[in-house]
């Protein structure tokens, strides 16, 4: 084996919370408000990583970041001790909320990766997502690229980009908009970037939520990864798709090696968007479409059926990893007994994880990982210690158990004690995934 694929996950953070931020992501909206259960939430998202690890399936870790963030409530004018800051700020809820977003557990948004047999010098590249279009969200991106830069050392292997400028215009949501395939993990592959909209006009766009992803950013991500011409695609995502609830291509289609899975809406003209596909895949591309009749948008949607994992095991089976929901959603579940009998079958087997808190927050399996492939030498130079394996799930959950409440209300934001158990943590998490003393702005301060 020449290359592997890694999915690195995002542990969740201790504020996990329903605040229904996301304009656009019909499950964070639908759930705002509720009572959240940040304890139960991690350990869902450990257990699925167990569950892979035991089909041989390489995974790895990526940290939450400090929650609440009080130096950007102090940017906004609060001042005083940081229960003077969260205190002042109790007053303006959905600013709280924003500095309180356990939304970085969602590390397809993380970044774009471009392996190395995609890219001109070899290395794998990293660009960190501008998260442009989310004010909660745009916290996120500078210490997304500190972590990226410490688990992946810049150098021989990896090459770290920083986020895109531009605001809106170069808005940029990472890996959920944006698929690799090939024939082997080794071999040069086709990136498929998806899009909403173009920057300055031109073309459809949706008309009742906002479009995130911008033609611009993409193409800008693939030039500074120094990919080939004939290694790109750029495709639209329809309109009435994202105004549906599709805020991300990664809930209505996804791609693993030389198998696309998607709903018949996801790209605009799509027969001709999947010719194109063709044309410039190496190889031969499997493509299985869901109608609308046999499996409505808003089904799809409701299920995250296309937020499932595409993997492959150990033994080589290609593994769907899906939420449990698809399970429930009667049109899903007919849809993947169709996947698993037809003759050829592109898919193996199919497991249903329970993932339910992070779900009503609006984040499915896929949500949770960042693929890396790599080659053996670029892994091995992978920080060891953010590499999964049954020992880390073991002193994950202790850890977890130990510092998580149960619960979590709108109002618990506001608690000061709930950034001091954060705080105290997040520094024994950068003990345990060797990420230095000073990772957190609260060890440096």
């Amino acid at each position: 084996m020449d290359a592997l694929e890694v999915a690195f996950n995002g542990l969740v953070g201790p504020s996990h919370n329903y605040a229904g931020l996301s304009r656009g992501n019909v499950a964070s909206e639908t759930h705002a408000a509720q009572i959240s259960r940040p304890k139960q939430a991690a350990l869902q998202g450990l257990e699925k990583l167990r569950l892979l690890f035991e089909r041989g399936v390489p995974c790895g870790l990526l940290p939450p970041q400090e929650r609440p963030n009080t130096p950007f409530l102090r940017q906004l004018g609060f001042t005083g001790s940081d229960a003077e800051v969260l205190s002042a700020a109790a007053a303006y809820p959905r600013l709280l909320a924003s500095a309180s977003s356990a939304s970085c557990m969602w590390t397809a948004n993380a970044a774009t990766v471009s392996p190395g047999a995609d890219t001109a010098d070899g290395r794998v590249h990293f660009t960190p997502a501008n998260l442009a279009s989310k004010l909660h969200r745009t916290l996120e991106p500078d210490a997304t690229a500190r972590a990226l830069r410490r688990v992946f050392p810049e150098g021989e292997h990896f090459a770290h980009h920083a986020p895109l400028p531009g605001g809106v215009h170069l808005g940029d949501e990472g890996a959920a908009n944006h698929t690799r395939l090939s024939t082997t993990p080794g071999a040069a592959g086709l990136e498929l970037f998806t899009y909403g909209r173009r920057a300055f006009g031109g073309g459809d766009e949706p008309t009742r939520y906002p479009a995130r992803q911008t033609l611009e950013a993409s193409e800008s991500v693939a030039r500074r990864h120094g990919l080939a011409p004939g290694r790109a695609l750029f495709l639209q995502q329809t309109p009435d798709a994202i105004d549906a609830g599709v805020f991300h291509n990664d809930v209505i289609a996804v791609g693993h090696d030389d198998l696309l899975l998607l709903h018949e809406r996801a790209y605009v003209n799509q027969p001709a968007s999947l010719e194109a596909l063709r044309r410039v895949f190496p190889g031969e591309l499997s493509v299985v479409e869901a109608t609308e009749a046999e499996l409505p948008l808003a089904n799809a949607v409701g299920s995250y059926l296309f937020n499932s994992e595409l993997l492959r095991t150990s033994a080589g089976a290609r593994l769907l990893l899906a939420p449990r929901e698809c399970a429930e959603d009667e049109p899903t579940a007919r849809f993947i007994q169709r996947l698993l009998a037809a003759p050829g079958t592109p898919v193996d087997e199919v497991l249903h994880v329970d993932l339910r808190e992070s779900m009503q927050n609006g984040g499915g399996p896929a949500c949770l990982r960042l693929r890396v492939v790599m080659t053996l030498a670029q892994y091995q130079s992978v920080r060891r210690e953010c590499l999964f394996d049954l020992q880390a799930h073991d002193d994950l959950t202790a850890w977890v158990e130990r510092n998580y409440r149960d619960e979590l209300s709108p109002e618990d934001l506001a608690d000061p004690a709930l950034l001091e158990e954060s705080r105290r943590a997040l520094d024994e998490l950068t003990g345990i995934l060797a990420l230095g003393t000073d990772f957190y702005e609260f060890q440096r301060g």
